[in-house]
Protein backbone atom coordinates (compact mmCIF):
# COMPACT_ATOMS: atom_id res chain seq x y z
CA UNK A 1 0.00 0.00 0.00
CA UNK A 2 1.76 3.00 -1.17
CA UNK A 3 1.84 6.44 1.33
CA UNK A 4 0.03 4.58 3.83
CA UNK A 5 -1.12 6.25 6.88
CA UNK A 6 -1.17 4.52 9.99
CA UNK A 7 -3.74 5.71 13.19
CA UNK A 8 -2.59 4.47 16.50
CA UNK A 9 -5.84 6.10 18.15
CA UNK A 10 -8.80 4.83 20.05
CA UNK A 11 -11.62 2.76 19.29
CA UNK A 12 -15.13 3.88 20.71
CA UNK A 13 -18.45 4.07 20.93
CA UNK A 14 -20.47 6.75 21.75
CA UNK A 15 -23.76 6.62 23.38
CA UNK A 16 -25.77 10.11 23.65
CA UNK A 17 -28.80 10.42 24.89
CA UNK A 18 -31.22 13.72 24.98
CA UNK A 19 -33.14 14.94 28.38
CA UNK A 20 -36.04 17.20 27.21
CA UNK A 21 -35.60 19.45 29.96
CA UNK A 22 -32.71 21.38 31.71
CA UNK A 23 -30.25 20.16 34.26
CA UNK A 24 -30.23 23.04 36.15
CA UNK A 25 -33.83 22.61 36.91
CA UNK A 26 -32.95 19.08 38.59
CA UNK A 27 -29.49 19.86 40.06
CA UNK A 28 -30.08 21.77 43.07
CA UNK A 29 -26.87 23.69 43.98
CA UNK A 30 -27.34 23.46 48.07
CA UNK A 31 -27.15 19.83 47.96
CA UNK A 32 -24.44 18.74 45.75
CA UNK A 33 -22.88 17.21 48.38
CA UNK A 34 -25.65 14.45 48.48
CA UNK A 35 -26.15 14.62 44.85
CA UNK A 36 -29.35 11.53 43.32
CA UNK A 37 -30.62 12.59 40.36
CA UNK A 38 -31.99 10.88 37.42
CA UNK A 39 -32.77 11.72 34.15
CA UNK A 40 -35.40 10.10 31.62
CA UNK A 41 -34.06 10.54 28.25
CA UNK A 42 -36.44 9.11 25.45
CA UNK A 43 -33.74 9.66 22.54
CA UNK A 44 -30.97 7.13 22.35
CA UNK A 45 -28.42 7.30 19.82
CA UNK A 46 -25.10 4.74 19.76
CA UNK A 47 -22.51 6.65 17.45
CA UNK A 48 -19.70 4.36 16.33
CA UNK A 49 -16.34 7.10 17.49
CA UNK A 50 -12.89 6.64 19.15
CA UNK A 51 -10.01 9.07 17.63
CA UNK A 52 -8.78 6.16 15.37
CA UNK A 53 -12.30 5.24 13.97
CA UNK A 54 -12.93 8.90 13.04
CA UNK A 55 -9.68 9.56 10.98
CA UNK A 56 -9.72 6.42 9.42
CA UNK A 57 -13.60 6.81 8.66
CA UNK A 58 -12.34 10.72 6.59
CA UNK A 59 -9.43 9.17 5.15
CA UNK A 60 -11.66 6.41 3.35
CA UNK A 61 -14.25 9.49 2.69
CA UNK A 62 -11.00 10.45 0.85
CA UNK A 63 -10.70 7.46 -1.09
CA UNK A 64 -7.59 6.65 0.81
CA UNK A 65 -7.24 3.34 2.95
CA UNK A 66 -6.34 3.68 6.24
CA UNK A 67 -4.64 1.37 9.01
CA UNK A 68 -5.79 1.82 12.41
CA UNK A 69 -3.59 0.46 15.35
CA UNK A 70 -5.83 0.25 18.47
CA UNK A 71 -7.51 -2.45 21.49
CA UNK A 72 -11.01 -3.12 21.28
CA UNK A 73 -12.94 -5.32 23.88
CA UNK A 74 -15.17 -8.33 23.76
CA UNK A 75 -18.27 -6.01 22.43
CA UNK A 76 -16.35 -4.78 19.17
CA UNK A 77 -18.36 -7.00 17.01
CA UNK A 78 -20.56 -4.30 15.68
CA UNK A 79 -18.38 -2.16 15.27
CA UNK A 80 -15.66 -4.74 12.81
CA UNK A 81 -18.66 -5.21 11.29
CA UNK A 82 -18.83 -1.74 10.01
CA UNK A 83 -15.25 -1.46 9.36
CA UNK A 84 -15.59 -4.73 7.10
CA UNK A 85 -18.52 -3.01 5.06
CA UNK A 86 -15.87 0.08 4.87
CA UNK A 87 -13.06 -2.30 3.49
CA UNK A 88 -10.95 -0.83 6.49
CA UNK A 89 -8.22 -3.11 7.41
CA UNK A 90 -8.44 -4.15 10.81
CA UNK A 91 -5.48 -6.65 10.76
CA UNK A 92 -3.81 -4.29 13.81
CA UNK A 93 -6.68 -3.94 16.11
CA UNK A 94 -5.50 -6.13 18.96
CA UNK A 95 -8.89 -7.56 20.91
CA UNK A 96 -8.30 -7.76 25.20
CA UNK A 97 -10.38 -10.29 26.21
CA UNK A 98 -12.66 -9.50 29.51
CA UNK A 99 -12.28 -5.68 28.50
CA UNK A 100 -15.13 -3.55 27.22
CA UNK A 101 -14.31 -1.58 23.44
CA UNK A 102 -14.02 2.52 24.88
CA UNK A 103 -16.80 3.98 25.06
CA UNK A 104 -18.56 7.46 26.21
CA UNK A 105 -22.19 8.01 27.68
CA UNK A 106 -22.96 11.65 27.21
CA UNK A 107 -26.35 12.61 27.91
CA UNK A 108 -27.35 16.15 26.70
CA UNK A 109 -29.79 18.68 27.97
CA UNK A 110 -32.08 21.45 25.77
CA UNK A 111 -29.39 24.00 26.47
CA UNK A 112 -26.57 21.09 24.92
CA UNK A 113 -24.99 21.15 28.44
CA UNK A 114 -23.46 17.70 28.30
CA UNK A 115 -22.87 14.75 31.34
CA UNK A 116 -20.33 12.39 30.17
CA UNK A 117 -19.46 9.47 31.70
CA UNK A 118 -15.89 8.00 30.04
CA UNK A 119 -15.31 3.92 30.39
CA UNK A 120 -11.53 3.58 28.97
CA UNK A 121 -11.61 -0.11 28.80
CA UNK A 122 -9.65 -1.32 26.00
CA UNK A 123 -7.98 1.27 25.39
CA UNK A 124 -5.86 1.47 28.65
CA UNK A 125 -4.35 -1.60 27.24
CA UNK A 126 -2.61 0.40 23.71
CA UNK A 127 0.72 -0.42 24.50
CA UNK A 128 0.01 -4.81 23.84
CA UNK A 129 0.28 -3.12 20.23
CA UNK A 130 3.81 -2.55 18.43
CA UNK A 131 5.12 -0.75 15.31
CA UNK A 132 7.28 -3.03 15.17
CA UNK A 133 4.55 -5.37 13.41
CA UNK A 134 3.40 -3.29 10.37
CA UNK A 135 4.07 -5.12 7.51
CA UNK A 136 3.07 -2.19 5.18
CA UNK A 137 5.66 0.89 4.28
CA UNK A 138 4.15 3.78 6.45
CA UNK A 139 4.77 7.39 5.04
CA UNK A 140 2.93 8.81 8.40
CA UNK A 141 1.79 7.43 11.41
CA UNK A 142 -0.86 9.73 13.66
CA UNK A 143 -0.11 9.64 17.84
CA UNK A 144 -3.69 10.16 18.64
CA UNK A 145 -5.61 10.28 21.91
CA UNK A 146 -4.94 6.61 23.13
CA UNK A 147 -3.79 5.06 26.25
CA UNK A 148 -0.92 6.74 28.09
CA UNK A 149 1.58 4.36 27.94
CA UNK A 150 0.99 3.35 24.38
CA UNK A 151 0.58 6.58 22.96
CA UNK A 152 4.35 7.23 24.42
CA UNK A 153 5.40 3.73 22.98
CA UNK A 154 3.84 3.94 19.49
CA UNK A 155 5.42 7.37 19.33
CA UNK A 156 9.19 6.47 20.37
CA UNK A 157 8.52 3.39 18.29
CA UNK A 158 7.69 5.57 14.86
CA UNK A 159 10.29 8.18 16.02
CA UNK A 160 12.88 5.19 15.86
CA UNK A 161 11.69 3.84 12.45
CA UNK A 162 12.23 6.99 10.99
CA UNK A 163 8.65 7.20 10.48
CA UNK A 164 7.14 11.32 10.33
CA UNK A 165 4.53 11.28 13.21
CA UNK A 166 1.36 13.82 13.52
CA UNK A 167 1.28 14.66 17.09
CA UNK A 168 -2.49 15.30 18.15
CA UNK A 169 -2.84 14.51 21.51
CA UNK A 170 -6.61 16.13 22.19
CA UNK A 171 -8.36 15.25 24.78
CA UNK A 172 -5.53 13.18 26.25
CA UNK A 173 -2.86 16.40 26.43
CA UNK A 174 -3.73 16.35 30.44
CA UNK A 175 -1.76 13.20 31.45
CA UNK A 176 0.92 14.04 30.48
CA UNK A 177 3.63 15.98 32.21
CA UNK A 178 6.21 18.57 31.01
CA UNK A 179 9.55 16.16 30.28
CA UNK A 180 6.44 13.76 28.24
CA UNK A 181 5.31 16.19 25.96
CA UNK A 182 9.16 18.31 25.32
CA UNK A 183 9.91 13.98 24.39
CA UNK A 184 6.53 13.80 22.20
CA UNK A 185 7.53 17.14 20.39
CA UNK A 186 11.37 16.20 19.64
CA UNK A 187 9.79 13.04 18.29
CA UNK A 188 7.37 14.67 16.32
CA UNK A 189 7.50 15.67 12.55
CA UNK A 190 3.91 17.93 12.84
CA UNK A 191 1.55 18.29 15.84
CA UNK A 192 -1.66 19.48 15.56
CA UNK A 193 -3.95 20.73 18.50
CA UNK A 194 -6.66 23.32 18.76
CA UNK A 195 -7.05 26.71 20.53
CA UNK A 196 -6.98 25.70 24.15
CA UNK A 197 -4.65 22.74 23.53
CA UNK A 198 -2.02 25.17 22.15
CA UNK A 199 -1.73 26.88 25.45
CA UNK A 200 -2.33 23.37 28.23
CA UNK A 201 0.99 22.48 25.43
CA UNK A 202 2.48 25.59 25.72
CA UNK A 203 1.62 26.03 29.34
CA UNK A 204 2.79 22.75 30.75
CA UNK A 205 6.20 22.72 28.44
CA UNK A 206 7.12 26.33 29.16
CA UNK A 207 7.81 26.73 25.71
CA UNK A 208 5.92 29.85 23.53
CA UNK A 209 3.69 28.68 20.52
CA UNK A 210 6.48 29.49 18.64
CA UNK A 211 9.61 28.15 19.84
CA UNK A 212 7.22 24.85 19.57
CA UNK A 213 6.32 25.47 15.72
CA UNK A 214 10.29 26.07 15.31
CA UNK A 215 10.77 22.63 16.79
CA UNK A 216 8.92 20.88 14.41
CA UNK A 217 7.90 20.82 10.37
CA UNK A 218 4.34 22.46 11.08
CA UNK A 219 2.26 23.44 14.04
CA UNK A 220 -0.94 23.34 13.06
CA UNK A 221 -3.91 25.17 15.86
CA UNK A 222 -7.45 25.12 15.60
CA UNK A 223 -10.03 27.38 16.28
CA UNK A 224 -13.54 25.76 15.55
CA UNK A 225 -15.52 28.49 13.80
CA UNK A 226 -12.32 30.88 13.10
CA UNK A 227 -10.36 28.38 10.75
CA UNK A 228 -7.23 27.62 11.90
CA UNK A 229 -3.10 28.64 11.98
CA UNK A 230 -0.53 27.05 10.43
CA UNK A 231 3.21 27.54 11.57
CA UNK A 232 5.34 26.06 9.12
CA UNK A 233 9.36 27.47 9.72
CA UNK A 234 9.07 31.29 9.25
CA UNK A 235 5.52 30.87 7.57
CA UNK A 236 2.35 31.77 9.42
CA UNK A 237 -0.82 30.52 7.30
CA UNK A 238 -4.47 31.48 8.22
CA UNK A 239 -6.82 29.26 7.01
CA UNK A 240 -10.31 30.61 6.93
CA UNK A 241 -12.96 27.87 8.35
CA UNK A 242 -15.33 26.94 5.20
CA UNK A 243 -18.68 27.75 5.82
CA UNK A 244 -21.82 25.17 6.76
CA UNK A 245 -25.05 25.65 5.88
CA UNK A 246 -25.81 23.67 9.34
CA UNK A 247 -24.31 23.25 12.50
CA UNK A 248 -25.65 20.14 14.06
CA UNK A 249 -22.61 19.16 15.87
CA UNK A 250 -19.23 19.52 16.77
CA UNK A 251 -18.50 15.81 17.67
CA UNK A 252 -15.37 14.52 15.02
CA UNK A 253 -14.72 17.28 13.62
CA UNK A 254 -11.11 18.06 14.61
CA UNK A 255 -10.80 13.80 13.58
CA UNK A 256 -11.89 15.11 9.79
CA UNK A 257 -10.20 17.66 10.19
CA UNK A 258 -6.62 15.89 10.98
CA UNK A 259 -7.72 13.17 8.04
CA UNK A 260 -7.21 16.28 6.00
CA UNK A 261 -4.32 17.53 7.02
CA UNK A 262 -2.49 13.75 6.59
CA UNK A 263 -3.98 13.69 3.20
CA UNK A 264 -2.51 16.89 2.21
CA UNK A 265 0.75 15.92 4.07
CA UNK A 266 1.34 12.62 2.25
CA UNK A 267 0.58 13.95 -1.10
CA UNK A 268 2.86 16.87 -0.65
CA UNK A 269 0.29 19.77 -1.02
CA UNK A 270 1.41 23.31 0.05
CA UNK A 271 -0.04 24.44 3.39
CA UNK A 272 -2.63 26.69 1.83
CA UNK A 273 -3.79 23.72 0.01
CA UNK A 274 -3.86 20.69 2.58
CA UNK A 275 -5.03 23.30 5.46
CA UNK A 276 -8.28 24.01 3.10
CA UNK A 277 -8.82 20.60 2.47
CA UNK A 278 -8.87 20.09 6.37
CA UNK A 279 -11.33 22.66 7.17
CA UNK A 280 -13.67 21.22 4.16
CA UNK A 281 -13.40 17.89 5.68
CA UNK A 282 -14.77 19.24 9.16
CA UNK A 283 -16.70 21.67 7.85
CA UNK A 284 -18.70 18.60 6.22
CA UNK A 285 -18.88 17.06 9.33
CA UNK A 286 -20.18 19.61 11.32
CA UNK A 287 -23.74 19.05 9.36
CA UNK A 288 -24.25 15.44 10.42
CA UNK A 289 -24.58 14.03 14.33
CA UNK A 290 -22.03 11.83 15.81
CA UNK A 291 -18.55 11.09 14.34
CA UNK A 292 -19.23 8.53 11.33
CA UNK A 293 -22.28 9.78 10.02
CA UNK A 294 -21.72 11.94 7.14
CA UNK A 295 -21.51 10.76 3.72
CA UNK A 296 -20.45 12.90 1.36
CA UNK A 297 -18.93 11.53 -2.11
CA UNK A 298 -15.57 11.92 -3.54
CA UNK A 299 -16.73 14.11 -6.16
CA UNK A 300 -18.93 16.44 -3.37
CA UNK A 301 -15.78 16.57 -1.75
CA UNK A 302 -13.83 17.48 -4.87
CA UNK A 303 -16.67 19.79 -5.88
CA UNK A 304 -15.89 21.71 -2.53
CA UNK A 305 -12.22 21.78 -2.73
CA UNK A 306 -11.97 22.87 -6.60
CA UNK A 307 -9.71 20.39 -7.76
CA UNK A 308 -9.57 16.64 -8.24
CA UNK A 309 -7.84 14.31 -5.35
CA UNK A 310 -6.42 11.72 -7.86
Amino acid sequence: MNNSVLICGSMAYDTIMVFEDYFKNHILPDQIHKLSVAFYVPELKKNFGGTAGNIAYNLKLLNHPPIIMATAGDDFQLYSDRLNRLEIMQDYIKFIPETHTAQAFITTDLDDNQITAFHPGAMTQSHQNSISAIAEAISLAIIAPDGKDGMIQHSLECYRENIPILFDPGQGLPMFNQKELISFIQQASYISVNDYEAQLLSNTTKLSIEEISKRVMALIVTKGGQGSIIYSGDEIFNIDAFPADKLIDPTGCGDAYRAGLAYGIINKFNWEKTGRLASIMGSIKIKSQGGQNHAPSINEIENYFGENLG
